[in-house]
Formats: structure tokens, C-alpha cells, sequence
């Protein structure tokens, strides 16, 4: 072959090498197409070797800036990744507007009871109101990098910005895992599951009784298939309280779980059980949960308040129980938890329990999988099978569900906490009443997998009235012994 014709061969395949450096078929078919024309003797040894090396330099350039490089998708949120896949970080949000309209009755049971007019020394009094009101609205950025550690930020946008999230997990060895920061107790099925997935607007009565975010350390893992269990130690107080004055130091938590479905590699249903504690103390201050109806209306119950008085420390344990059974579209779900207190003042020795559980029973009328949502000992965000279509008025998720749960503080109405005796180490007595029972009816639709459109009907009845003629509870100047609301909510996340 003349010199000009191998100068054309050599520019041809140059330029093919160029081109398939953007296709990596391209590319192999280019590098066969070398060592042919060198078999053939069309190129000599020399000029194949140089035209791979051009080769192997390229695609050791585009390696590089594969690795370097980093891509950005959307898909039920914003996400972005390393080109070799060892850095992931995503922006997450969430929005829940809410409506709430309440139907307060005068009581009936509590006919003994004095007009609102008169002074009540123990009455709970309230200030109710129909309203709008942005429930969450919540900002963070979330990071996983090297395999190894994972960290997320949340910002909590409210009336003040505060921290809601901030946490760095590292997880050298995947069944024993270490968590830093401020983050979510492992302790109580509703609260470790996010507000964004909550089968109903609110949590239940348990919820009051569990730790929620607060600063500390955790350990844990999935140390089996199926199984998992976190061990955490806290302040023991609420999200961004970094003051500690216990005599005891912090609060011990912990929590296992065991799916006996993904034990039997059973993927459609969900035969979940579990177990939580905590161990801790409290300083001078509330004892016990106060009580909110699950509307988010009446406060029924507040606790009493420890004052200035000698006392010993106030030890404060708790204990859960959960469990929930998936079956395709259907699922069961209820939790039991106890709280108690036991601390001794200068005039006697307490030991009070609180004592809440809930049931429930849910059904996505599409035929949604709940065990599709279901990992590592919670539930995650059910989607739709298909995105709602507004143009022919079809697809979307619907689902319906129905809860009963209770709050029982009945230890509280009693000599000293709420009647009697005085005693001066209880600065404000317990108010209100001591029981509540709730029925929760919720139907929701999921148009997206990132959007959530609910309507509760709450019931509520109270029961077990604390101060007797001057007790019991008081909204907007009426005496009730009972709560109806609905309550809507458009939701918003990714």
C-alpha cells in the first residue's frame, strides 16, 4: 500500500476511534477492525500499536471523566450521582396543608359539673378554632458516598427555622452501623414511619408516649434476613434541646423487629412484630403525656408539674409492643405502649402509669401491595400503579382505612396528682380527663407517588373526670366531654 492510501486508512480510523469514543459498541467493533487491517497487512505492526495506543489513551481520558463527572435526574425528587456511582445525594421536601372543622357538643355526662362562667381551679380551658394551617413544611439534602456513610440535613420551615434532621451514619460493616446527630429514637412503629407515609393525618395516642428526634448515638442493623434492632443513647429531651441536668444521665432506647414473611422469602405479605424500651430520668418538670385529641383540637388531659420542692429523680421507662399483618391490599396494624414514672416527693412515693394502644385496618380499594412499602421494620410510601390521568379521569391510588385507639392516664387522678392531699412538690395538678377513646375513618388518594390528598373523620369521647365539680374540660367557653372533626390535607413531597 502507497503512503497516501495508509495516511487515508490511518485518518479514517482515527476518526472512527473519535466517534466511538461516545459508543462503546463503536468502540470494540474499531479496535477489531485494527488488528484486521493489521492481519491483512493494510496496516503494518507499528501503525495498529500507535492507533491503540491513541486507543487505550482515550479511553483511559474518558474513564477519568466518567468518574469525575456528575449527573442529575429527576424521579420522585431531585437526585445527582457520581459517574462512578460512589456519590449519591438527592434534595428532599415535603408539604401538608391542612383544613380542620370541629363539632363541639355541651357535655351530657358531666351534667354536674358548674357553668364555664365559674372560675375552674383544674379545668382544662381551650381555645378552639375551624382553621387553615401549614402543618409541615420541611427542606433537607441527603448524601451517601464511598459505600460507607450516609448523612442527611433537614430544615424544619415553620414560624422559625429550626433543625429538624442532621445525622451522619457510617456503616463500615453493614450489620452494625453507628448514627451521630439528631434523628429519630428507635422506638414506636408510627413515629419511625415519616409523616409523609402515616396511614392517617395524625398519629395515634401511642405517639404521645414515644420518643420522637432527639440528639444522641445510635447502633444498629439488619443482622439477619428479616430482623433488625437499633440501640440508642439520648438526651432524652426534645429536637435541638442540648441541655442535660439528670442525675442519672441519658436515656437508654432501644428496638427489634423480626418479618416473618421475608424470613419464609414470602415478597407479598408482611407478618411484622416488635419490641421497644427506654430507661431514663427526668428533671424537675411535666410528668407523664399531656393529651391531645388526634384532630389536633382539645387538649383533654395535661399532666402534672413537678416545682422546686426536694424530691428524688423522676425515673421514666417505657415499653412497646407492635405488630402488623400485609396481605396484598390489605393490612392490619396496632401498637400498645406504657409509661411510667416513679419518683417520691417530700410528702410520698408515686409509681404512675400511662397506658395507650391502637388498632387499625386499612385497604387500598387499587390493589396496591402494602409489602411493596415494607423495609427494614417500617413502612415506606405506597405508589400508585399507575399516575393519575386527569384527562380521562382514571388511575391513581385510593385507599381506605378505619382506627380505634385509647389513652389511659387514670393513675394521675389520684391523691396528690390531682385530688387530696396537697402536696408542695406538685406545683400544678394534673386537668382534664383522665381516658380517651378515638375512631379514626380516613380515605386518601395518591394521584402520584409524590402527592397525597386525605380526609379524616374523628371521634372522640372523653372519660374519667379529674377534679370532680371544678374539673373536666372547657372549649371556647363551652363544657364538652366529646370531639367530632374532619379534617383534610393536600400533601406534597419528593
Amino acid at each position: 500500500m502507497n503512503t497516501k492510501l495508509r495516511h487515508i486508512v490511518v485518518s479514517a480510523l482515527a476518526s472512527a476511534s473519535l466517534l466511538a469514543f461516545t459508543v462503546n459498541a463503536m468502540a470494540d467493533t474499531t479496535d477489531d477492525i485494527v488488528n484486521a487491517l493489521v492481519a491483512k497487512g493494510v496496516l503494518t505492526e507499528e501503525e495498529g500499536a500507535l492507533l491503540m495506543k491513541g486507543r487505550t489513551g482515550e479511553k483511559e481520558a474518558a474513564e477519568k471523566k466518567k468518574e469525575s463527572s456528575v449527573s442529575a435526574k429527576y424521579k420522585d425528587g431531585l437526585s445527582f450521582e457520581s459517574g462512578d456511582g460512589k456519590f449519591k445525594a438527592s434534595i428532599n421536601g415535603r408539604v401538608h396543608a391542612d383544613y380542620r372543622f370541629f363539632d363541639h357538643n355541651d357535655s351530657d355526662s358531666n351534667s354536674t359539673l358548674p357553668p364555664a362562667s365559674i372560675t375552674n381551679s383544674i379545668a382544662n380551658t381551650n381555645s378552639v378554632a375551624d382553621t387553615f394551617d401549614m402543618r409541615r413544611a420541611r427542606l433537607g439534602f441527603k448524601a451517601a458516598w464511598k459505600d460507607y456513610y450516609e448523612a442527611e440535613v433537614v430544615a424544619d420551615l415553620g414560624n422559625t427555622t429550626t433543625l429538624d434532621v442532621g445525622y451522619l451514619n457510617v456503616a463500615w460493616w453493614k450489620p452494625v452501623q453507628f448514627r451521630f446527630g439528631q434523628f429519630k429514637m428507635p422506638m414506636n412503629l408510627e413515629e419511625l414511619t415519616s409523616s409523609n407515609n402515616i396511614d392517617f393525618m395524625e398519629r395515634s395516642y401511642v405517639n404521645a408516649l414515644a420518643p420522637a428526634k432527639e440528639i444522641g448515638v445510635m447502633v444498629h442493623g439488619t443482622p439477619f434476613k428479616g430482623v433488625t434492632y437499633a440501640l440508642a443513647a439520648s438526651n432524652g429531651n426534645a429536637k435541638n434541646a442540648e441541655t442535660d441536668i439528670r442525675e442519672d444521665g441519658k436515656d437508654v432506647i432501644g428496638r427489634v423487629t423480626a418479618n416473618f414473611a421475608e424470613m419464609m422469602d414470602n415478597k407479598e405479605m408482611v407478618l411484622h412484630a416488635g419490641a421497644s424500651f427506654s430507661q431514663g430520668d427526668l428533671p424537675q418538670g411535666t410528668v407523664g403525656a399531656n393529651g391531645r385529641t388526634e384532630a389536633r383540637g382539645a387538649t383533654f388531659y395535661t399532666s402534672p408539674v413537678l416545682g422546686n420542692a426536694a424530691f428524688s429523680n423522676i425515673d421514666r421507662s417505657r415499653l412497646g409492643l407492635e405488630g402488623a399483618v400485609a396481605y396484598g391490599p390489605f393490612k392490619v396494624q396496632a401498637e400498645w405502649m406504657q409509661l411510667n414514672n416513679d419518683f417520691k416527693t417530700l410528702v410520698r412515693s408515686y409509681d404512675l402509669d400511662t397506658e395507650n394502644w391502637y388498632a387499625e385496618a386499612l385497604w387500598t380499594i387499587t390493589g396496591e401491595a402494602y409489602a411493596d412499602a415494607y423495609k427494614g421494620g417500617v413502612f415506606g410510601g405506597l405508589k400508585p400503579k399507575t399516575d393519575f390521568d386527569p384527562a380521562i379521569f382514571k388511575g391513581g391510588l385510593w385507599e381506605v382505612g378505619a382506627r380505634y385507639s385509647e389513652f389511659d392516664a387514670s393513675d394521675y387522678n389520684a391523691v396528690g396528682i390531682a385530688q387530696g392531699t396537697v402536696d408542695a412538690g406538685i406545683t400544678t395538678k394534673a386537668k382534664g380527663f383522665a381516658k380517651a377513646e378515638a375512631w379514626t375513618l380516613g380515605l386518601k388518594f395518591l394521584p402520584t407517588s409524590n402527592m397525597r390528598f386525605m380526609l379524616n373523620y374523628v371521634d372522640t369521647d372523653f372519660s374519667d373526670v379529674i377534679g370532680g365539680a371544678t374539673g373536666g374540660v372547657v372549649v371556647n367557653q363551652k363544657r364538652i366531654d366529646d370531639e367530632k372533626a374532619v379534617v383534610m390535607r393536600a400533601q406534597w413531597m419528593f
